[in-house]
C-alpha cells in the first residue's frame, strides 16, 4: 500500500512539473517585446514626422541613447545626469529635438529618474508596454516614436497626481538664457 502511494505522488510530482514548464514556456512567449511601428486603429501602419532607418539612428545617438530610445530600454536608476539638474530650462528629445517637458514641470519622485507631473501634450503620445507581463502606460515622442519612459500614477496629489518617469538618455536639456 504505501508502495503505490510513493508511485502515485511520485507520478503526480512528475505531471505537475511538465504542466509547470508548459505553463513557464506560454508567458515567455506571450511576453514578447515591443515593436518599433505604431499601428492605427484600422491596422495600417502609422508613420512619424521623423522617420530614419535603424542604421541612421545608431549613427547619430550613443549607444545608451539608442537601447532607451529605439530598443525601449531603461536606464539604472539614479544614473541619468537629469535625474537631480534643477535648473530652469526645457527638455528636449535627445533624437528628434522635439520639446517634451518644461523644467518647471521637475519634481524630485526620489525614484532615480527625472520625474515630471506632466508633459507638453501635443509632442509626447502614451502606448501601452507589455515588457514585464502586463500593461503598463508608455510615453513615446509624438515626432520620431522614441521610447521615453512610463507613466505612474503616483505623482504630486496638489498638481496632476501623475509622475512621467522618464530616461535621461532620452533627454537633452536647454537651459534658459
Amino acid at each position: 500500500m504505501i508502495e503505490k502511494i510513493t508511485i502515485k505522488i511520485s507520478f503526480e510530482k512528475k505531471v505537475l512539473k511538465k504542466y509547470f514548464v508548459l505553463f513557464v514556456l506560454i508567458i515567455g512567449v506571450s511576453c514578447n517585446s515591443q515593436t518599433a511601428t505604431k499601428k492605427s486603429n484600422d491596422s495600417s501602419i502609422v508613420k512619424y514626422k521623423i522617420d530614419k532607418t535603424d542604421e541612421q539612428w545608431k549613427d547619430e545617438l550613443t549607444s545608451l541613447q539608442y537601447f532607451v530610445l529605439r530598443q525601449s530600454g531603461t536606464e539604472r536608476a539614479f544614473s541619468g545626469k537629469h535625474d537631480k539638474n534643477y535648473d530652469n530650462g526645457l527638455y528636449i528629445c535627445a533624437a528628434c529635438k522635439a520639446p517634451l517637458y518644461e523644467s518647471n514641470y521637475k519634481y524630485d519622485s526620489k525614484s532615480g529618474w527625472p520625474s515630471f507631473d506632466r508633459g507638453i501634450k501635443k509632442n509626447i503620445e502614451f502606448d501601452v508596454d507589455y515588457k514585464l507581463g502586463y500593461p503598463r502606460s508608455e510615453l513615446k515622442c509624438s515626432s520620431c516614436g522614441g521610447h521615453l519612459g512610463h507613466l505612474f500614477n503616483d505623482g504630486p496629489k496638489k498638481t496632476t497626481g501623475k509622475r512621467h518617469c522618464i530616461n535621461s538618455a532620452a533627454l537633452t536639456f536647454i537651459p534658459n538664457k
